[in-house]
């Protein structure tokens, strides 16, 4: 069990990405660009790469929505600089299984500011505003790989 002290450094990380995301800008030289919106609640993201050498050398993202989600993919674009396309999809393997309750995956340090968002778990309707960037990086990776000549 979270201690209100932890809880309560976690809500002001949410907020401080939310107030002021990360990598949050068009990005000129993408590569691959994928649009998602959650028809439900109005997020939206627009998620560019720039994808070289089976790496992510850059991303940036536009959007609006609620606090989670736009949290969520400033956290998962800070972390993502430089990921070899593998370990990005790990990583978006990894947040969906803690979205999903594992407690294991909520406490890997892979994930980084990504461990705030744990909590979100426990509200059902708010997971997918969690999980919308995360959605919008598959997508893209799977581009990514598409357009890889190998």
């Amino acid at each position: 069990m979270e201690t209100p002290q932890l809880n309560s450094l976690y809500q002001q990380l949410i907020l401080e990405h939310y107030r002021k995301p990360r990598n949050k800008a068009e990005l000129e030289d993408k590569t691959v660009e994928v649009h998602l919106n959650n028809p439900v609640c109005g997020d939206e993201i627009r998620l560019q790469l720039r994808i070289e050498d089976d790496h992510i050398a850059d991303v940036k993202f536009t959007g609006q929505g609620c606090s989670i989600s736009q949290a969520a993919v400033s956290m998962m674009t800070s972390l993502l600089k430089g990921k070899q396309l593998d370990e990005a999809q790990g990583v978006a393997q990894r947040f969906t299984e803690m979205m999903h309750g594992d407690e294991a995956a909520a406490k890997d340090k892979s994930l980084g500011d990504l461990r705030a968002l744990a909590g979100v778990s426990k509200f059902p309707v708010r997971i997918k505003c969690a999980l919308l960037g995360f959605e919008a990086l598959q997508k893209a990776l799977k581009q990514g790989h598409a357009g890889d000549p190998r």
